[in-house]
C-alpha cells in the first residue's frame, strides 16, 4: 500500500532500497534466497522439536524422570525443556542485537556453528546437570538465529509476497519435524555401536546444521540492512545483482520504483525506541502475546510423546502414533501459505489460536487411535498457521535498524515463559492428568487471540517502512 503522495517514477537517487525490492516480481531467485535461508532454519526446527522426540530416550535412560516431584525438579524431563528455552531465552533478549549490528549474513552463519559445535558435546554426556548445560548454551545459538531469519526474509521479499515468504520458509523448517519424528522413532528404542538411539538423533542434527554452513556462499547480505547502516554502495551493489538476476528470469523490464515522498532510511536505533509511543503498544502486544502462546505451542508440541506415553501407549506406540502426528507439520504452513497474503494476519492468528483451544480439548478426551491421531493432527495444523502467521507479523511491526532487536525482544518472553510452562504441565500431568494439561493450553489460546484481536495493526500487503512510520 502506497501514502497518497506516492508516484512511480524511474529509479534513481530518489528510490531507496524498499522502493526498489517491492516492485520486483517473485521469480525463481528470490524464491531460491528463501529457500537457502530456510534450509538454515530446518536444522534449527529439527533441534528445537528434538526435544519432544529424544524425551522417552532420555526416560528410558533412567536420566530424567517423566514427572517431577516438586515444581522446580531438575531430574525430571521438564528440566531438559526448561533448559532448552532458557538458553533460548538469553539469545533472543540478550543478543538478538548482534544481528542488527553485524549483519544478517554474518550472525546467520555464526549462530549455526554455534549450535552444531555444542549440540554435538551435548550427545556425550550422561547427567541431567551435564546435559541441561551444554543443551542451554547450544540454544542461546538457536535463539539468535530464529530471530535473524525472520529479519532476513522479510528484508528480501517484496511486499506483496512477503506473507508467502514467511510461509515457504515455514514449509521448509517445519519439514524437519517428520523428518526428526521418523528418525526418532526408528534409533531411539535401539542402541548402534554402543550408543543409544537418542544420542545417534542428537549426533545427526548437529552434523547436518555443519552442512548447511555452506548455503551461505550463496546469500547476499540484507540490502535494507546495508542501506541503513549507511553503506549506500554496498547496499546498491547487492539490490543490483538482484535486480538483474530478477529481470533475467522475468524477461521484461522490471515496473518502476514507487517512491514515497519523504521515505529515506534512518540510520541509528535503540532499545528505548521500542517504548516510544509510535511502537509502545506493539511492543506490550507482543510480549503479552509471547508469553502465552508458547503454552499451546510447545505445551502440544514438546510433549505430545509423553502425554501418549502417560495416557496408557507404549513406548513404541507413541513415537508411531506422534511420527504420524508430525507428518503434518508442513501441511499446516502450506495452509498458511494459501491464505497469508490474501487475508490479515492478525485475524489468522485470532483463529488459529481459537481452533488449538477447541481441537486441544476434544484430544484430551480420546482414547482410541483414531481420534488421537486425528485430534493431534488437527492441534498440529492450527499450531503451524498459527506459526507462520505470527513469524511474518513481528517482523513487519519495527523498522530495518531496530528489527531484529526489538523481535528478539518480544520473541525472549516466549522462550522465558516456556522455561517455567515445562514445570507447570508437569505438575497439572501428575495432579489433574491429560485433560487438565489442556484446559491451561486452551485458556492460553484464549489470551492470545484476545490480545491481538483488540491489540493488533493490520500489515497485509503494506511496505515495511510503511509500518514503521
Amino acid at each position: 500500500m502506497a501514502s497518497a503522495s506516492a508516484t512511480a517514477s524511474p529509479m534513481g537517487s530518489q528510490a531507496t532500497i524498499a522502493a526498489r525490492l517491492d516492485r520486483l516480481p517473485t521469480t525463481f531467485h528470490i524464491k531460491k534466497l528463501i529457500a537457502l535461508i530456510s534450509l538454515g532454519g530446518m536444522f534449527e526446527f529439527y533441534d528445537l522439536f528434538m526435544i519432544a522426540y529424544i524425551a522417552l530416550g532420555l526416560i528410558k535412560a533412567g536420566i530424567f524422570k517423566a514427572t517431577t516431584t516438586g515444581l522446580f525438579d531438575w531430574n525430571g524431563y521438564a528440566s531438559f525443556v526448561a533448559a532448552s528455552f532458557a538458553g533460548l531465552f538469553v539469545g533472543t533478549i540478550l543478543f538478538s542485537y548482534v544481528s542488527d549490528r553485524y549483519g544478517r549474513r554474518s550472525i546467520f552463519t555464526f549462530s549455526l556453528l554455534w549450535y552444531s559445535v555444542f549440540t554435538f558435546i551435548m550427545a556425550f554426556q550422561n547427567t541431567p546437570q551435564m546435559i541441561d548445560l551444554w543443551r542451554f548454551i547450544a540454544s542461546v545459538g538457536i535463539g539468535v538465529e530464529l530471530v535473524t531469519i525472520d529479519s532476513y526474509i522479510s528484508e528480501l521479499t517484496p511486499k506483496e509476497s512477503r506473507g508467502r515468504a514467511i510461509a515457504v520458509s515455514q514449509i521448509i523448517t517445519f519439514t524437519a519435524v517428520p523428518i526428526i519424528a521418523l528418525i526418532a522413532t526408528l534409533l531411539v528404542p535401539q542402541t548402534i555401536f554402543g550408543l543409544a538411539g537418542w544420542r545417534w538423533v542428537v549426533i545427526i542434527g548437529s552434523l547436518g546444521a555443519v552442512a548447511v554452513w555452506f548455503i551461505r556462499l550463496g546469500l547476499p547480505e540484507s540490502p535494507r540492512w546495508l542501506e541503513s547502516h549507511g553503506r549506500t554502495k554496498d547496499a546498491d551493489h547487492v539490490m543490483s545483482q538482484i535486480e538483474q538476476r530478477v529481470q533475467a528470469e522475468a524477461n521484461r523490464p522490471l515496473p518502476p520504483p514507487v517512491i514515497v515522498e519523504g521515505e529515506q532510511p534512518q540510520l541509528r536505533g535503540s532499545w528505548f525506541e521500542m517504548w516510544s509511543p509510535q511502537y509502545r503498544s506493539r511492543t506490550i502486544m507482543l510480549v503479552i502475546f509471547n508469553l502465552f502462546q508458547t503454552v499451546g505451542y510447545y505445551g502440544f508440541a514438546s510433549w505430545v510423546p509423553v502425554l501418549l506415553f502417560n495416557h496408557g501407549i507404549t513406548l513404541v506406540k507413541s513415537l508411531e502414533y506422534t511420527f504420524i502426528i508430525a507428518i503434518a507439520n508442513p501441511f499446516g504452513s502450506l495452509i498458511s501459505y494459501l491464505i497469508t497474503d490474501q487475508t490479515q494476519r492478525k485475524w489468522q492468528i485470532v483463529w488459529a489460536s481459537i481452533s488449538i483451544a477447541v481441537f486441544g480439548l476434544i484430544f484430551a478426551q480420546m482414547h482410541v487411535a483414531p481420534g488421537i491421531i486425528l485430534f493431534g493432527i488437527l492441534v498440529t495444523l492450527a499450531n503451524n498457521v498459527l506459526s507462520s502467521a505470527f513469524h511474518a507479523y513481528q517482523a513487519e511491526l519495527y523498522p530495518t535498524r531496530i528489527r531484529a532487536l526489538a523481535v528478539g525482544f518480544v520473541y525472549s518472553w516466549s522462550r522465558f515463559s516456556t522455561i517455567f510452562v515445562g514445570f507447570l504441565i508437569a505438575a497439572v500431568l501428575r495432579s489433574a492428568g491429560i485433560p487438565g494439561v489442556f484446559a491451561l493450553i486452551a485458556a492460553a489460546m484464549v489470551v492470545v487471540a484476545v490480545v491481538i484481536g483488540a491489540m493488533g495493526p493490520a500489515t497485509t500487503r503494506v511496505r515495511l517502512e510503511a509500518l514503521s512510520r
